[in-house]
């Protein structure tokens, strides 16, 4: 052996540095699957249409209109961008639950902050709501990014979010660490070659088994999230 290692061997990689951190938005930083659940079953119910939590599943973490797009088919005489716009007017109507921060997401938000980490927020929602939700968690100046439904063709699962706020923060993929609520978001950071925090606000941790670590919340996550600090 030299150095340690077997004779005629390469010198192994020191583990990987994270450099970055992007967050999801909807279930990840801010509680708001209780308000989607109610505006797409207030869709549904309006035209008729029944509607249950498997369904509903199959909006989580992705692009409203690419989600209803599985669906529009049941809808006759609706197109996908109007019904899109019907649920979003029923997120400010009556009845409504408020949002609300994810435990220990404004404090990890400001840590990383004064730590000098750069924070994009890669969502699948509209530029608007995600500035507006931010204010719960210390307002979207905290982040140098922030990519959103308008700014890609192709949502979660596809990667072009990840990789479009890596692009921005100046970072390779292999240097961020992605914090996401739903498969679609594991399997988009996972595509981009980030590593994963998954988060059990709103699936089960067998549901997030592909990430790297799976936490039911923000409170104990510190930097690097351990143990990402060992992925090479």
């Amino acid at each position: 052996m030299i150095n340690g290692s077997p004779e005629g061997s390469q010198p192994q990689p020191s583990p990987a540095v994270l450099q970055a951190a992007l967050f999801d938005l909807d279930g990840t930083l801010i509680a708001t699957e209780h308000r989607s659940r109610a505006a797409w079953t207030r869709l549904f119910e309006a035209h008729g249409l029944v509607v249950d939590d498997a369904l509903l599943a199959t909006f989580v973490g992705r692009r409203g209109q690419e989600a209803l797009a599985d669906h529009v088919h049941r809808f006759p005489g609706s197109s996908v961008e109007e019904l899109f716009a019907e649920a979003v007017g029923y997120l400010n109507g009556p009845g409504i639950p408020p949002p609300y921060a994810v435990p220990g997401a404004e404090a990890l938000l400001k840590r990383l902050r004064a730590e000098g980490i750069p924070m994009a927020v890669v969502t699948s929602g509209l530029r608007e709501h995600a500035q507006a939700l931010l204010e719960l968690v210390g307002g979207p100046q905290l982040f140098a990014a922030m990519i959103t439904a308008e700014d890609v063709s192709r949502g979660k699962p596809d990667p072009e979010g990840c990789l479009a706020g890596c692009a921005a923060l100046g970072v390779e993929p292999g240097r961020a660490v992605a914090f996401e609520d739903a498969p679609a978001g594991v399997a988009a950071a996972q595509a981009a070659g980030m590593a994963c925090v998954g988060l059990t606000t709103t699936h089960t941790r067998s549901d997030l088994r592909a990430a790297d670590l799976v936490v039911p919340d923000l409170t104990t996550v510190g930097w690097p999230p351990v143990p990402l600090n060992a992925i090479a």
